[in-house]
């Protein structure tokens, strides 16, 4: 006599979701911050304000995923720093707001739960919520079988912190005279790679094993180095320096997402050559013969966050940024003009 359909014929293991549970429980209270309130398990996850630091708190919140950078950690089956990438999109964000991260949650959906290529995942988060200094509090694993190719998933990300009303950062006090700090990523973080898969896979047929001696690595060594996480380089300038803009350089690059922050009557003069540019940009330009304004506006070209600071404390700032092991460099300044980018 044979047995019924089940939840389990169709595609969906409820014990080995259990199972991933398990796995990564360890892991995630690594993260806990003492105003987190609950475990691992209920339907929702309760965190306590510390009223005692902030006069006027105001929650910033923020959202955002991997992209197509996930294909490069399917083609290598390595799967513990894409969480990395996840939180840094998420939290250098909110970041720049001015707001100390607090919590993170995860979204997870794939056709058939691996719980240990999972668990490596959430890894990557962990050690992402761990450098941010914010609590992996919550999430959510879907399964779901037909929608998701074959040893595949897809991320998304929620974070969640505050400031002060007072310390709010938005950019409304930028003026002409102010520098501008380029803080260095560590290449092409997380955007771009529709672009990169087309160039180096599809039309030059290389794989993620080819060795490229431009860059000291293999390509996909290359393109799966994690996002920076620029919480600690914030936090050290926070108490000591006016920040009167953050932004934050994702796709668009320079181009599209400093002007975010300017305000009217204002524009950012860029130095070419202020700053060292990393070999995989160089590479990706030579190699497909690439414009270099589509490079601009389409990578952060060894730039993944800028400061934009009075110009007497701008050398002070190089100073404490190096302090946290970050590269720094002052590539450009605050003229008046149309509100924009002007690369000289």
């Amino acid at each position: 006599m044979s047995s019924g359909l089940t939840y389990k014929n169709a595609g969906v293991d409820i014990d080995e979701g259990d199972r991933f549970v398990k796995l990564i429980s360890p892991l995630v209270k690594k993260t806990f911050r003492r105003e987190v309130m609950t475990d691992i398990g209920p339907f929702s996850a309760l965190f306590k304000l510390d009223m005692t630091r902030y006069k006027e708190p105001v929650l910033v919140s923020g959202t955002d995923g991997v992209g197509t950078k996930l294909k490069i950690a399917f083609m290598m089956d390595r799967h513990n720093t894409v969480g990395i990438d996840l939180v840094a999109m998420c939290v250098n964000d909110i970041l720049t707001s001015g707001a100390e991260p607090l919590f993170f949650l995860d979204y997870l959906a794939t056709g058939k739960l691996e719980p240990e290529k999972a668990s490596a995942v959430i890894e990557g988060i962990v050690n992402g919520c761990q450098e941010a200094g914010c609590s992996l509090i919550g999430g959510e694993t879907a399964e779901m079988p037909g929608f998701y190719a074959d040893e595949e998933y897809d991320l998304s990300g929620f974070a969640v912190g505050v400031v002060d009303k007072g310390r709010i950062i938005d950019g409304s006090k930028i003026k002409e005279g102010d520098e501008i700090i380029g803080i260095a990523s560590n290449g092409l973080h997380s955007n771009g790679y529709s672009l990169i898969r087309k160039l180096f896979f599809d039309i030059k047929g290389m794989s993620v094993d080819t060795y490229v001696p431009e860059l000291r690595f293999t390509l996909g060594e290359e393109l799966l180095k994690p996002t920076k996480i620029y919480v600690n380089a914030f936090m050290a300038l926070r108490d000591k320096i006016e920040i009167k803009g953050m932004a934050h350089i994702t796709g668009g690059g320079i181009t599209g997402n400093l002007p975010r922050i300017l305000p009217e009557g204002v524009i950012a003069h860029i130095n070419i050559g202020s700053w060292p540019v990393p070999p995989i940009f160089e590479l990706i330009e030579k190699t497909g013969n690439i414009n270099k304004d589509e490079m601009k506006k389409t990578f952060n070209m060894g730039i993944g966050y800028i400061m934009v600071l009075p110009d007497s404390v701008s050398n002070h700032a190089i100073s404490l940024l190096h302090q946290t092991g970050c590269s720094a460099y002052i590539i450009g300044n605050i003229e008046k003009g149309l509100r924009g980018i002007r690369y000289s």
